[in-house]
Parts: structure tokens; sequence; C-alpha cells
């Protein structure tokens, strides 16, 4: 698989998990304890940036992987997709980082 179809093939993976028992699948367990998921999404934040800190490369790439996928869990459950945090991004693209912040 290409990394162009990662987060596509992902998010097909975690919006099948919802129909799956919590006893068969991680995902499943997730989305049956919302705040375990937004729990886990808070401590793999705390591990990248220990990991960020420490400089160490891998353990960077490991952690923001794991991140992006707790992130992930949270976007299906609530009946978001890769493609609309992408939007987002593209219509931030070339915006001022301040000007941006001061329109929210």
């Amino acid at each position: 698989m290409n990394n162009n179809e990662v987060l596509k093939e992902l998010a097909a993976v975690l919006e099948a998990r919802k129909s799956e028992s919590p006893d068969a699948s991680y995902v499943a367990s997730l989305y049956a304890k919302p705040d375990k998921m937004l729990e886990k999404i808070g401590e793999e934040a705390v591990e990248t940036i220990i990991a960020a800190k420490n400089g160490d490369r891998d353990q960077i790439i490991y952690e923001t992987a794991d991140l992006w996928f707790h992130s992930m869990v949270m976007l299906a459950q609530k009946g978001l997709s890769p493609d609309d945090i992408l939007k987002e991004l593209a219509r931030r693209f070339g915006i001022s980082g301040h000007d941006e912040k001061a329109s929210r």
C-alpha cells in the first residue's frame, strides 16, 4: 500500500470496527468507552512530546503514529474522516498562522 492510500484504508477499517465486538477488537473497545479513547489520545500526545524532547527519530515516528491512529479512531467515532481534516489544512494553506488563529 502506498502512503497516499494509508489514511483512506485505515479510515475504512476503523469504520468497519464500529460493528465489531469490543471483546474482539481494540478499536471497538475504544468506541465502547469514549472516555478511554480520549485518554489514549492524551497519553499518546504526551508520549510524542517526550519522544520529540529526547530527539529519538524512531521513537518520534512510533509515538506520532500512535497519536494519529488514536485521533483517527476519535474522528471515526464522531463521523468524521481524514478528508475533513485534510480539507481544513488545505483551507489554511498559505495563510499566516497568526492570521488564521485570529480569524477563529
